[in-house]
């Protein structure tokens, strides 16, 4: 399970699994809006983590970020290990 740290959001935290057709499943936010991350969640279960960064990458709350825009920098962040990973 890869985890995120958020920056600027009510959630603390981002987790989540990929599967080898870089689906995205499991995701659970610590901390925030319970209603409204549950429903992130659903959303985004067995999506393409590509589409997924696309969509919601920019969503701005307060503090110039969103739960679902920490969402698309936590696969950002998710790629980038993974990439070194395979480079090493």
């Amino acid at each position: 399970m890869f985890t995120y740290s958020t920056k600027g959001t009510c959630s603390r935290q981002i987790l989540f699994n990929v599967d080898a057709d870089n689906k995205m499943h499991d995701v659970r936010f610590i901390g925030g809006c319970g209603g409204n991350l549950q429903g992130i969640a659903r959303l985004v279960e067995g999506q393409d983590i590509d589409a997924i960064e696309k969509l919601l990458a920019g969503i701005r709350c307060k503090g110039n970020t969103s739960c679902p825009d920490q969402l698309s920098k936590a696969i950002a962040e998710y790629k980038a290990a993974k990439a070194m990973e395979n480079n090493q």
